[in-house]
Order: C-alpha cells, then sequence, then structure tokens
C-alpha cells in the first residue's frame, strides 16, 4: 500500500534546500580514498614480493572472520538495489540520470563513495586466496537477483529511517570486524574496515540529518512511519543471499556475526534506543492521539529488545557447526 500522502509530499519538496546543505558531508572524488590506496601495486616490478607481503597478516584470520567479512562484502556489492530503491522513493526518484536536485546529487554522490566498499573488499579477498570467489561471486550474483524488501514501500520516511539504521548498523560491523582484524594481526584489513566505517559515519549523519528535519515538519508522520517500519522489523540488505548449496546462508552467517560479537541482538536494541534519542522522541508534544501511542511504543522499544537480547545470550544453547561455501565448505 502506498502511504504517500500530500502532506508527505510537500515536506519531501519542500526539503530541497535543507537537503542542499547536507552534500557537504559528501567528499570531493579527489579527497576521497580509492581501493587502490589499500592494494598491492601490480605494475611495480616488485608485484610479487608486495601481494605475498600483502597476503601474509590475511593467513592468521580465522574462518569465522573470513565469513562475516565475506557476508559484510556480499552485502555491499548490492549496491545497485539500495540505489534502486532509494530513486524509488515518491519525490526523490532521478527521473534523467542526471538530475541537478539536490536530492538526487546526494543519492548518486552516496552511491559513489558507497561502490567502493565492495569493490575494496572483494579485491582484497581475492587477493588473500583464502576464500572460494566463484562461490561469492554466486552469492552476489543470487542477492542481486532477489533483491530485498525492507517494507518501506516507496515512502520516503520509512525509507530514510531505514537507512538511517542501516547505516548505523553497517558502520558498528565494520568497526567490530576493524577490531577483530587487528586482534589477529592483519593491519591491512584492520585500516580497510576503518576506513569504510568512517563513510558509514558520515552517510548515518546526513540519513539522519534528513529524519530530524521531517520530525520538525511532520511530527506526526514521522512517527507514525518509524512505529510502521518498527512493527515490520527492520530486514538487513541481504537477507535473501543464496549460494546455491545452504538455504539457510543469510541465518548461518548471521549466527557467526552473532557469536563473534560484530552484529548481535543488542546492537539492534541499541541502535533503536540511539534514534530515539537523536530524534528526541520523548520530548515530543502536540502529537495526534495515533501519533503519541506511537511514540509511546517506540520510547520503550529498545529496552524491550535490549532484555530479550539478554535473556538470548543467558541462554546456554548447543553449539552447531556450519560448512560454508566461500571459505570451501570447512565447518565453523
Amino acid at each position: 500500500m502506498n502511504s504517500f500522502s500530500g502532506s508527505k509530499q510537500e515536506v519531501i519538496s519542500g526539503m530541497e534546500n535543507f537537503v542542499s546543505t547536507q552534500l557537504k558531508y559528501l567528499k570531493p572524488v579527489e579527497d576521497s580514498w580509492q581501493p587502490q590506496d589499500w592494494l598491492p601495486d601490480l605494475t611495480s616490478e616488485d608485484w610479487i614480493e608486495s601481494v605475498e607481503a600483502f597476503r601474509e597478516p590475511a593467513k592468521g584470520l580465522s574462518d569465522a572472520v573470513l565469513v562475516v567479512l565475506v557476508g559484510d562484502m556480499v552485502t555491499e556489492e548490492a549496491l545497485p538495489t539500495y540505489q534502486t530503491l532509494i530513486n524509488g522513493f515518491e519525490g526523490i526518484s532521478d527521473k534523467t540520470g542526471t538530475d541537478t536536485s539536490p536530492w538526487a546529487q546526494w543519492t548518486r554522490g552516496w552511491t559513489a563513495e558507497e561502490n567502493r566498499h565492495g569493490d575494496l573488499l572483494n579485491k582484497y579477498l581475492y587477493l588473500t586466496g583464502r576464500v572460494d570467489m566463484r562461490a561469492v561471486e554466486v552469492t552476489i550474483q543470487n542477492l542481486l537477483s532477489k533483491g530485498f524488501d525492507p517494507s518501506t514501500a516507496q515512502d520516503p520516511y520509512r525509507g530514510f529511517i531505514y537507512t538511517s539504521f542501516q547505516e548505523r548498523a553497517t558502520k558498528i560491523s565494520h568497526k567490530n570486524v576493524a577490531k577483530l582484524a587487528r586482534e589477529q594481526g592483519d593491519d591491512n584489513l584492520q585500516g580497510i574496515c576503518s576506513a569504510i566505517a568512517a563513510d558509514e559515519a558520515r552517510h548515518e549523519k546526513v540519513y539522519t540529518n534528513f529524519i530530524s528535519h521531517i520530525f520538525e515538519q511532520d511530527p506526526d508522520g514521522a512517527m507514525l512511519a518509524f512505529r510502521d517500519l518498527m512493527r515490520a522489523q527492520i530486514v538487513m540488505p541481504s537477507h535473501l543471499m543464496q549460494d546455491g548449496a545452504d538455504p539457510n546462508l543469510f541465518d548461518n552467517f548471521s549466527i557467526i556475526a552473532q557469536q563473534l560479537g560484530v552484529y548481535t541482538a543488542k546492537h539492534y536494541s541499541e541502535i533503536v534506543e540511539h534514534l530515539v534519542r537523536t530524534w528526541n522522541l520523548e520530548n515530543l508534544t502536540g502529537l495526534s492521539s495515533k501519533a503519541a501511542e506511537a511514540q509511546d511504543y517506540l520510547c520503550q522499544l529498545g529496552s524491550r529488545y535490549k532484555k530479550l537480547a539478554e535473556r538470548s545470550q543467558r541462554r546456554k544453547s548447543r553449539i552447531e557447526h556450519r560448512k560454508f561455501s566461500w571459505i570451501f565448505n570447512r565447518e565453523v
């Protein structure tokens, strides 16, 4: 169902000047890192030695870290799906592909920065020789073919709440992989994941600013959109990933991420609480009765999720070993 009302259209169309002020968070291309900055130079005379030196610290990475890293990379590589999603939001679309509207400039600039992430992680994994790249590539193609449904419909309110949540979740995941890489002796990977996490932090800032502005203009509509999205539950962008071998691939990848502390149920609850604080939901007044009910629901939601996460953490579950095609069907 399309929940994009006339009042929402007015808010979104009236945001262009504000969106223009947010373009400063996009880095000029000449000031941006590029994947090659982190990789061996294969044009140099000593390229073989450079590759060997690059691969050496990656030998110390555990299979579990490799699985999480592949899952994160596959998620980043599905970027065309995410750009398509944003361009489908009412009032946001880049109608010609070269529109000069602030919304179009943001979406293309965001996509251009995000594109480096999957590109770099893909090349890193290829050069390490630690993973089955064909199995990884099959997973990427499958995910792009499947797409994903974040329950935003064409509503930019829901859409930018979703991206606010997801950019923070991705930042947390990359930061925690960087920490594991440092602990396991791969400074190259630590630097790579830290650089990607820094990009995600800038992008998170903009998307949360979009919603802050929407709350100022249409608090009822924003509150109800946030409630609707949380009732549908936030799904991860790669929840439909398949490798043709494991029908439960995403669930198994998520379990490993949880076990390593890369991205957990506790992180989910903390992101909800963070967004409630960021948008100052507890202190909003003058809401309609429906929006006030949604406000109560949202302000309590983070603590509810946190209790569920704590109960789950205390529960001792049987350790099951899972095979992943990405690492040549080894068990983790």
